[in-house]
């Protein structure tokens, strides 16, 4: 290809398109109609030229032409506090709220579990014996349970606890594609290691002090562990049922809103951190403790049940996917 007779042939045409866009939104009817047809028509020249010609200079004006007026013909992007606040007051709570079901099961059977064999413990020295060495448990109950939260600076604690939960969140809910298994694997272990330590400080008299120092942090850490392990559970089951959607697209869509709750759950568990990090080891009087731990967790639940019974009314359900917008169409 003559690249030199082609932009002779068409340059009359990227000129006026630069011009219109440069415009803005001052354009008449007939312009808004011209710009269109000339970006179509440069999009074109576009892909003659990259195919055609190895001419990096003429590739760049037309695609940094092409770029500009495709912004012009479809429109300013919404700006990101847009697409945070979307997501934060309709996508994740749509997403949590249509898992509530999977949710609130979780959270029985699992505490349901952590009750069960807390009891089984506390009742039965010999399982006692089987869980530690006496000098273990001695410590455990006595020093370790307590000094755990507060070995360390209450920043470092919290930036720590709120990795490692996210991570663990991370692993329960993305990993629920395969079958469910690994979700289920780390429900049962936080259920399990609950249980134990429940059951040893119970057993040694210490009761008041595990709920003091577990109910600040753990309402609300426990239940995103809970959603999260619903999301992936739900994505397990989705492989295994998808209902009337091909397996593909259920698995899409499901996925994308697992992705929703994964992301507001990294917001979720940074407060939990903050509170197990600034609160629970450092704040002393107990019924402020748990008290601010009660208020983070009824604002939680609030936020999804108002917020996400609203969303999914109106049609929402946590899936992200940016569809492309369509012409309209007569006929």
């Amino acid at each position: 290809m003559d690249v030199d007779a082609y932009v002779a042939a068409h340059n009359a045409d990227w000129q006026r398109l630069e011009r219109l866009i440069n415009r803005g939104r001052r354009l008449t009817g007939p312009e808004v109609d011209e710009l269109v047809d000339l970006y179509q028509r440069t999009a074109t020249h576009l892909s003659v030229v990259r195919s055609s010609s190895p001419d990096p200079q003429l590739v760049g004006r037309l695609s940094s032409l092409v770029a500009r007026g495709r912004a012009a013909v479809a429109g300013a992007q919404a700006p990101l506090w847009r697409d945070v606040s979307r997501f934060a007051t309709v996508t994740f709570p749509a997403a949590a709220y249509r898992m509530r079901r999977w949710w609130l099961g979780n959270a029985v059977l699992g505490n349901l579990l952590s009750l069960a064999l807390a009891i089984w413990i506390v009742h039965s020295p010999e399982v006692q014996a089987s869980v530690a060495a006496p000098e273990e448990i001695r410590r455990l109950v006595e020093h370790d349970f307590a000094n755990y939260y507060t070995e360390h600076s209450a920043a470092s604690f919290a930036f720590m606890v709120w990795i490692n939960n996210a991570w663990v969140s991370a692993v329960a809910l993305i990993f629920g594609v395969l079958l469910g298994i690994p979700t289920v694997y780390v429900l049962l272990q936080n259920q399990l290691n609950l249980g134990v330590v429940a059951g040893l400080m119970f057993a040694a008299g210490k009761g008041s002090i595990f709920f003091g120092l577990i109910l600040p942090h753990g309402m609300l850490e426990l239940t995103a562990v809970y959603l999260a392990c619903a999301g992936g559970l739900k994505l397990g089951w989705t492989v295994i049922d998808p209902g009337r959607r091909t397996r593909a697209q259920a698995l899409a869509e499901e996925g994308r809103a697992a992705v929703s709750v994964a992301l507001g759950l990294v917001a979720v568990l940074l407060v939990s951190g903050l509170i197990e990090g600034f609160v629970t080891g450092w704040v002393h009087i107990t019924w402020l403790r748990i008290g601010i731990g009660v208020v983070a967790e009824v604002a939680f639940l609030a936020y999804v049940i108002v917020l996400g019974r609203r969303a999914t009314r109106q049609g929402e359900t946590g899936d992200a996917d940016l569809r492309p917008d369509h012409a309209p169409t007569v006929g």
